[in-house]
């Protein structure tokens, strides 16, 4: 028998209107003993079936639903099934952009805790939740049925996953190779990533239409990239025709990577500097310094991982904002990113606005951009929405 959770009264609404999750403070009774990650079928307080839905025990959401089809079972064809609808939907609005693209985003896709990414061929996955660990073996399966031979890589080496009750690993799943470096390829551009030591999967798939957009702001202008990372955003302004660009990162590595992505597509970097800088600091620097630019982008981490760091994640967004703007060129640009999904829209619109107030800057708005078409928001799971982008010129 199916171990059950039933919910308190009221406390279905959520799931009524098909939001996949279930916290521990709606729950009155657990039926049966269920293992991490096992699927309970997940019933109102007059036993009305609600969902099918992984457990999890040692989280704050309790379940996540797979499925609100009683019918349905949760094995390698119901995970197939759900990656085929994914790519076609992939392919269609990816198009000829790019060979890399999210296949599964998690909640937006109906697969909880699991993230898919392709790269030129080569698959790299993320099982974060309790579910998504359980059915690791299922969902293999699946993507091996899809895609015959594709190597596939595992990045749960994440600290969200402490959360779950499960510890961090990453390694090759299936179909092992020699290297873990990828080249793909974007809107013409080579990329050459590192799935087993790049940030989240090995790249930031989620910029690629932000990267694009911000080729109109570069050419024949001076750029300064900052969190420059594989230096994808200076490779779309070297594209565009950009006068002269700076890529600033904390890491080594990095811009060995951004380096080595010009030299892939033969541009000289005589016209690029790159630069190895704590981004804060050299800001401050530049500022002494006299030093100007037309266009400056700023793609920072995420700043903030829970509501607790929120009102420090505010004055590190307004602070590098501030003096992005006191760099910036008469008539300059900036665009500014945050990926912190609990970094709302309007606050982070008003953080930049209260920066060039501080820097004495006027602007305008000019463009909104944020995350990529592959990234898809769940229409009942606005949590999807995480990625913010604000184009002002100043």
């Amino acid at each position: 028998m199916t171990a059950r959770i039933v919910l308190n009264p009221g406390r279905d609404k959520s799931l009524i209107r098909k939001h996949p999750w279930v916290f521990s403070r709606a729950i009155k009774e657990i039926q049966g003993k269920p293992e991490r990650g096992e699927t309970v079928e997940v019933v109102n307080n007059k036993n009305n079936f609600l969902c099918l839905a992984a457990y999890s025990p040692d989280s704050q959401i309790t379940a996540r639903a797979w499925s609100f089809n009683a019918k349905d079972t949760i094995d390698a064809d119901f995970f197939e099934q759900k990656i085929t609808k994914a790519l076609k939907t992939r392919l269609d609005i990816i198009a000829d952009e790019s060979d890399a693209y999210r296949l599964i985003a998690a909640e937006s896709d109906g697969l909880p805790g699991v993230t898919i990414d392709y790269y030129a061929g080569t698959i790299v996955a993320q099982f974060l939740s309790a579910g998504a660990e359980f059915h690791k073996a299922n969902i293999v399966t699946a993507l091996l049925n899809v895609f015959p031979n594709a190597p596939i890589f595992e990045r749960s080496d994440v600290d969200v996953r402490k959360k779950e009750g499960l510890h961090p690993i990453k390694g090759w799943l299936a179909n092992p190779q020699e290297s873990t470096k990828v080249v793909i390829t974007e809107h013409g551009l080579k990329i050459e990533l590192d799935i087993e030591q790049g940030h989240k999967t090995g790249f930031y798939l989620d910029q690629r239409d932000s990267r694009y957009a911000t080729r109109k702001y570069c050419q024949g202008k001076t750029v300064l990239n900052c969190f420059s990372y594989t230096g994808a955003f200076s490779l779309y302004a070297k594209q565009a025709g950009a006068k002269s660009i700076t890529n600033v990162d904390i890491s080594a590595n990095a811009i060995a990577l951004a380096r080595q992505n010009h030299t892939l597509n033969g541009f000289d970097e005589k016209e690029t500097e790159f630069v190895k800088a704590d981004v804060f600091k050299l800001l401050r620097q530049y500022k002494e310094e006299g030093r100007k630019f037309d266009t400056i982008i700023l793609d920072p981490p995420k700043f903030v991982e829970n509501k607790h760091q929120l009102k420090g994640a505010c004055r590190g967004y307004k602070d590098i904002n501030m003096l992005a703007f006191q760099l910036l060129n008469e008539g300059g640009t900036l665009l500014s990113f945050s990926c912190s999904g609990l970094m709302e829209e309007s606050l982070f619109q008003k953080i930049i606005a209260d920066a060039a107030l501080d820097a004495n800057r006027n602007g305008i708005f000019i463009e909104k951009l944020g995350q990529a078409k592959d990234h898809p928001i769940g229409l009942a799971y606005p949590e999807g929405y995480y990625l913010k982008g604000f184009v002002v010129r100043a």
